[in-house]
Formats: C-alpha cells, structure tokens, sequence
C-alpha cells in the first residue's frame, strides 16, 4: 500500500523517537505469523517492558542514520519487525528466543544493535544467556544482605554457646550435688 511523504516523514520521525528512548534492538523476520501469533509475542515483550512493531526498511534504514545509529543493511532484507528494548535487553532477547523456538518455521531472529555495536543471530544468543535485570537484583540484594545473616548468626551462635555453657554448670552442679547427697 502506497503511503504519502507526509506519512513517510512521519514514520520516520517516529521510528527516531523510539530509537532515542531504547539502548537497543532486535530485529526480526515474521513471515507467516498470523495476527494472534503476533500479538501474543507483543503481550509476552511487554511484560518485558519492551514493544514490537513491524517495521518498512526503506524508512527505518533513514531513522537509523539520522540518529547516528549503524546500518545493518544485511538485516533490513524481506519483512522486518523490531523489538525495542526499554532497559532490559537480555530480558527481551530470551523472551524473543522463546518466541522463536515455539514457531521455528516462521520466526527468525536476524541481529540486533546494542550500544552502538550491531548483533548478529549469535550475539543474541549469547545476550539472552545473560542474567535479566531482575535476576541481577536479586542476586545483588542477596550479596547486600549476606554480611548481615553472617552477623546474625554470629550473635545466634555466641548466644548459644553461653547457654550451652550454662546448661553444662547446671548440669555438673546438679551432678555433684546429687553426689554430695549420696554421700
């Protein structure tokens, strides 16, 4: 379907919009998918905080360069959609692997740009293999709050070494008493 330069502009302003709030991308072939098919993928990435669209590669191709993004020419080939990472790339990338292991056949993951630096299908990969911003949380909070179960466990064991302590005294009074009273 043929679009206006009014339309043009604005999708290419658009697209400069969404490259300027993500810290990268992912871009995908999704010839075949149905509309429900894509339409979970894009629930499964929002969750993610992350969206989805299809994108034109005549147009995108422009966005990229007039934010000073790379140009993966080899990647904006045949049907593109692209997934907008809004802080969590790992996150998005396993989720899109995911996505692509359900529907094999019609799904593919071309690369992606991160930081400046262009992705390839392996690169991805290797990304989506890496801790989510959540799992790094959690393994920070557990770092921060190790030091302080050590001390607790600390005071738990000098406190029951004194009762132990105490325990002992009672007994071997009780001991010798009974001794004594035998005696």
């Amino acid at each position: 379907m043929a679009i206006s330069r009014q339309q043009k502009e604005e999708l290419v302003a658009a697209y400069g919009q969404l490259l300027q709030g993500t810290g990268g991308f992912i871009l995908t072939g999704y010839s075949g998918l149905s509309v429900g098919q894509l339409h979970d993928l894009r629930q499964r990435l929002r969750a993610n905080n992350a969206s989805y669209i299809i994108t034109r590669n005549r147009l995108f191709k422009l966005a990229l360069q007039a934010n000073d993004w790379p140009v993966p020419d080899e990647m904006l080939q045949g049907p593109v959609a692209t997934a907008f990472a809004n802080g969590d790339m790992p996150g998005m990338a396993k989720t899109l692997l995911a996505f692509r292991d359900d529907y094999e056949e019609l799904f593919v993951v071309k690369g992606g740009i991160m930081d400046g630096d262009v992705l390839g299908p392996a690169e991805v990969e290797a990304l989506s293999r890496l801790p989510t911003l959540d799992e790094l949380r959690a393994s920070l909070a557990g770092l921060v709050l190790q030091p302080a179960a050590g001390i607790v466990n600390t005071l738990n064991a000098a406190t029951v070494d004194v009762v132990n302590v105490l325990q002992a005294y009672v007994q071997e009074n009780s001991e010798t008493e009974a001794q004594e009273e035998a005696a």
